[in-house]
């Protein structure tokens, strides 16, 4: 056999040896994680609930999801740990103000439609609305205009 013949194999076998070092390195950041983990903190868990830690043993983590609800969840579970401005910015809708001078996203366009104060003018607003034929005057055609046709000039 030659060398030509081995490289993709080689290859190959390279390509699943990154993969796998990769996943296992991943479950190792995970582990360790979940082991920091101490009661008061904000977590996540794989299904997407957000809870606080109340206690924490060897395969088990007993969570808080609310007043008088507690929950035991194994603790793989527990896709992630979260800072404290994380978990109260999601659970609480608490903004800790890293930025105070940034501007602010709107949450919706209404800001992009409602006039400024720096717009204001005495201009009525444009309706949109379909009106009725009634509600406009009949507009006035005079002769003075050429009438446009397709090109005949006697009526057929």
């Amino acid at each position: 056999m030659s060398l030509v013949t081995l490289l993709p194999f080689i290859v190959l076998i390279g390509a699943m040896f990154l993969m796998t070092r990769s996943a296992k390195k991943k479950q190792q950041q995970a582990i360790e994680m979940r082991n920091q983990m101490q009661p008061g903190s904000g977590v996540r868990t794989i299904g997407g609930m957000y809870a606080t830690v109340k206690e924490v043993n060897e395969d088990t983590v007993l969570l808080d999801a609310g007043p008088g609800v507690e929950l035991l969840f194994a603790k793989n579970s527990i896709g992630a740990v979260l800072s404290d401005d994380e978990y109260n910015r999601i659970v609480h809708g608490i903004e800790h103000d890293l930025k105070t001078d940034a501007d602010i996203v709107p949450d919706d366009a209404s800001s992009l439609t409602e006039p400024d104060a720096s717009d204001a003018s005495d201009d009525k607003p444009v309706d949109l609305g379909k009106k009725d034929a009634d509600d406009e005057p009949a507009e006035v055609k005079t002769d003075d205009e050429p009438k446009k046709t397709d090109g005949d000039t006697e009526a057929k």
